[in-house]
């Protein structure tokens, strides 16, 4: 059955991660994608007894959890400040072993940021984030976990050939591509071209809609993304379970899923019922 992965993200201020899940599987839907972030997950807030009671919540709902995102603005992977690079390792650890807890696959990162005013040289950069990943990558390994670079806007690496680079670089299966098709139309890329050319070094796509002008994770068909022929490449390439519907709506977010659910078959998406 094709059924999409629904990202928690809409829920942030509103419910811990599991009670959305709850609120979700209630609706139908079954595989998730939650992002790190204060109340809503936070790896530190969270007890090793209330770890395994959430695992059984999972269960008890038929539930996975397929990636943690572990988020990009508290952690910096390529910081000047070794001892901010440590930090922010230290960070995904947290996350990879929570992820490890839940029986979770995939860990979602960022790359990192540099500074916009007399920014570090990007030589520099990129070896700073080459050498966390040294640290980082035995310890995804060791939990199970693969770890997905994100494509961002506001990141040193923001198009999908800077990442594939990123990716045939450390040469590891431990590292693959997650391909957000919103953050890749804000800033003039073809996420279609760009899926079907890079596939083999992506293990996830973020769908949403965006204009050029402001940057959004919006319903289906409100902005510039071709879903007709996106979804013809997604049935190619990767296949629509690999694809996490990450559409950002504090409001109603069981409506706005629905109807980008519709939406989709509309634009001749095939997806379970």
């Amino acid at each position: 059955m094709n059924q999409m992965i629904i990202n928690t993200f809409s829920y942030l201020w509103s419910s811990t991660a599991i009670d959305a899940i709850a609120e979700l599987v209630d609706n139908g839907y079954k595989t998730f994608e939650v992002p790190v972030s204060s109340p809503h997950c936070w790896p530190d807030e969270i007890s090793g007894s209330e770890r395994t009671a959430t695992h059984a919540r999972l269960n008890e709902y038929g539930a996975k959890i397929r990636s943690l995102n572990a988020g990009g603005y508290d952690v910096n992977l390529a910081s000047p400040g070794a001892n901010m690079r440590r930090k922010s390792i230290e960070h995904i650890k947290s996350v990879i072993d929570l992820a490890a807890a839940w029986d979770v696959p995939e860990v979602v990162i960022s790359p990192g940021t540099r500074r916009p005013m007399i920014s570090p040289s990007l030589e520099k950069t990129y070896g700073w984030m080459y050498e966390s990943l040294e640290n980082l990558l035995p310890l995804a390994k060791q939990a199970g976990t693969r770890l997905l670079f994100e494509n961002t806007p506001y990141c040193f690496t923001p198009t999908i050939q800077d990442l594939a680079g990123v990716v045939s670089t450390i040469n590891d299966e431990a590292v693959k591509i997650v391909y957000d098709v919103a953050n890749a139309a804000y800033i003039g890329e073809d996420p279609v071209d760009s899926l079907l050319s890079y596939h083999e070094s992506i293990g996830l796509v973020h769908i949403s809609d965006t204009g050029t002008e402001t940057w959004g994770h919006d319903p289906i068909g409100t902005g510039v993304i071709d879903w007709n022929g996106l979804g013809n490449v997604v049935r190619e390439t990767c296949g629509v379970n690999n694809v996490v519907l990450e559409i950002i709506r504090e409001d109603n977010p069981v409506q706005e899923f629905k109807k980008a659910m519709q939406d989709l078959r509309n634009q001749g998406w095939e997806l379970g019922t």
